[in-house]
């Protein structure tokens, strides 16, 4: 039975009745959290972290734990989206806590310097131009010297004045020349139209580029019809032809005859995009065929089993495909790949040391994944 960390203290109440729910699930099967992350398809640490309430479990993980231990999976679905309301609601505090201390911290560091240094430097430049104005307020004459170029004459304003003194206007508003009206500038000439014969030049090279591109398309259709009509031959395996990279789920590497003798671990198959096809109990070991309808190939997968325990994986029809197996070491392991287009075209058989022989059984169809 596996020993439990004590529950972080500021976890939700919800989503610790949740971690503890299935807590005493793994404690019922007794299975280790080695055996719980091989029969659900998440790993060893990803539990680890579900049960100790660090994460909350995807939903697919909580059915697939319903599903092992044999629990009602409407029930732990439930919970589980309680718990999911509770795990939010602690996000946005959690978020709001740490923007009000970040905007604390902002305003902390800003209050530490005193006021722009140009704000101080203005403060003084008036106090400054006062005191220099002060003693200089009497009007001082121009002097020859100091006056401006020579400019037009300045209107009579009719206000009598001095005769020697010149007029204060021509110091504080200069007249301007007028500025020279600038010449008009000539009309650029039109380009001349293009010739015709370019034009029709043009129109004819885009008709042979558009013909050229559906006699191109055509060929790829007829070339591209096969002759079954896609039936397959009987006593052959339908295998599903290799998508292309982009119409493949994420994580997945192969698919159909491309995936035949890889590990489906590395090739991305397991998990949740695999479902167990067929089981069966031999001795105390429990053998499955596992399927992967996006990689199109099955496997056989064996736990509680003790090494030097064998397995195989056969495929159906004259032109059968056969992976076997062997468990090494620990107490599971698995073949590698064989294509099969649907999952009743495969089945699985475990040879014990102990001297016992079984087969597994198929499975309805319509059973939900596992994970």
């Amino acid at each position: 039975m596996p020993r439990w960390r004590a529950l972080p203290e500021e976890l939700d109440p919800q989503v610790r009745e949740f971690a503890e729910q299935l807590r005493r699930l793994v404690e019922r099967s007794g299975l280790g959290i080695a055996a719980v992350a091989d029969r659900t398809g998440y790993s060893k640490t990803s539990w680890e972290r579900y049960l100790n309430g660090r994460l909350l479990p995807p939903r697919g993980a909580a059915e697939a734990l319903a599903e092992v231990t044999g629990t009602d999976v409407g029930h732990l679905g439930t919970l589980w989206e309680l718990a999911e309301r509770a795990w939010s609601r602690s996000e946005l505090r959690h978020d709001v806590t740490m923007e009000a201390i970040r905007v604390a911290e902002a305003k902390a560091a800003l209050g530490e310097f005193g006021p722009p240094p140009e704000k101080a430097e203005r403060t003084k430049r008036p106090a400054a131009a006062g005191a220099a104005a002060a003693p200089s307020s009497a009007p001082t004459a121009l002097r020859d010297d100091e006056a401006g170029p020579p400019t037009s004459p300045m209107p009579d304003s009719g206000l009598p004045r001095d005769p020697g003194s010149r007029d204060v206007r021509e110091k504080a508003i200069p007249v301007r020349k007028p500025k020279a009206p600038k010449e008009p500038r000539a009309p650029k000439s039109p380009k001349p139209p293009a010739p015709a014969s370019a034009r029709r030049n043009t129109v004819l090279f885009a008709v042979g580029a558009v013909g050229a591109l559906l006699v191109v398309a055509a060929g790829v259709l007829l070339l591209g019809t096969g002759s079954n009509d896609g039936q397959v031959s009987p006593g052959a395996i339908a295998t599903p032809s290799a998508g292309s990279p982009s119409s493949l789920p994420d994580g997945v590497k192969c698919a159909g005859a491309t995936c035949a003798g890889k590990d489906p671990e590395t090739m991305g198959c397991g998990g949740a995009h695999a479902t167990t096809a067929g089981s069966a109990t031999v001795g105390a070991s429990y053998l499955e065929v596992r399927y992967s309808k996006a990689c199109g190939a099955a496997w056989a997968r064996i736990t509680q089993a003790a090494p030097g325990d064998t397995l195989r994986i056969s495929g159906t029809g004259g032109r059968a495909v056969t992976e076997s197996g062997r468990v090494d070491k620990g107490a599971d392991g698995h073949t590698r790949m064989i294509p099969v287009a649907d999952s009743r075209q495969a089945s699985a058989c475990a040879a014990l040391l102990s001297g016992r022989k079984g087969c597994t059984t198929p499975r309805p169809s319509d059973r939900s994944p596992e994970g």
